[in-house]
Order: structure tokens, then C-alpha cells, then sequence
């Protein structure tokens, strides 16, 4: 048997902007922006290479979802971004305002730094060793 995660949900305030900061900031690519009933979309983002996981993004519809946004696992590290070239999307990601808690560090696993998104959810930038 052959079983893969596809892709995980991002609770999001609005499509649009979700999909400005993965596109502009991060340099993710667009894959889906399907209308479906009720105004909802049914809208992916991967990083431009698109092999693996890709993110859904689900806009809030309820108060319980809005609660969720930006503390998807209760302030913890949620997503990890793996790059080829740590300096590179680091300093990319710098010029496009992104947040960053902490200076980068080398782990044994490799160089990583913590992110926010544009709604508080932490991610590692990690380039693995």
C-alpha cells in the first residue's frame, strides 16, 4: 500500500490575504483557486517546487475557527519549511517583511530559524544537514 499526507489545513481570517503572504512573501505557488458553494474556495499553496505537502487554506466561517487562526497548536512550532539554500530564502524572506523570533542557529539537524505568518502561526526555515 502506498499512502502519502497530501496536505494539511491552515485556518485563515481571508483567502486573499492568506494567499498575498504564501504567494509575495513566502514564494509559495498559487495551485488552486476554486469557487465552491457559499462562497467558499477551495484554495492550495506549495513552495514552488511542488513535490510533497501542499497547504489548504480554509477561510473562518464560525467563532470556534476564528479562534483557531494564528494558534493552530497552542504557540507551538506548527509547519517546517525545508530549503535547499537556508541563506538565500532567509534573506529573501527578511526583504519581504517577514517575522522572525529568534537569529538563525545551527542544530544538529541543520541551520534553522523561527517565522511567523501573517496571523502568528511558528514555522522552522530549516535546511537539513
Amino acid at each position: 500500500m502506498k499512502q502519502a499526507i497530501a496536505q494539511v489545513t491552515l485556518v485563515v481570517k481571508n483567502y486573499d490575504e492568506a494567499i498575498e503572504f504564501y504567494t509575495k512573501k513566502l514564494g509559495f505557488t498559487l495551485v488552486d483557486d476554486i469557487a465552491l458553494d457559499e462562497g467558499k474556495r477551495w484554495v492550495t499553496v506549495s513552495p514552488p517546487s511542488l513535490s510533497g505537502l501542499s497547504l489548504l487554506l480554509a477561510e473562518a466561517t464560525n467563532e470556534e475557527q476564528r479562534k483557531a487562526v494564528g494558534n493552530q497548536t497552542g504557540g507551538r512550532v506548527f509547519l517546517f519549511l525545508h530549503t535547499d539554500d537556508f541563506w538565500r530564502d532567509y534573506k529573501r524572506m527578511q526583504e519581504q517583511g517577514v517575522e522572525f523570533n529568534e537569529d538563525p542557529r545551527d542544530e544538529p539537524y541543520g541551520t534553522v530559524v523561527v517565522f511567523k505568518d501573517l496571523y502568528g502561526n511558528l514555522w522552522d526555515l530549516i535546511e537539513r544537514k
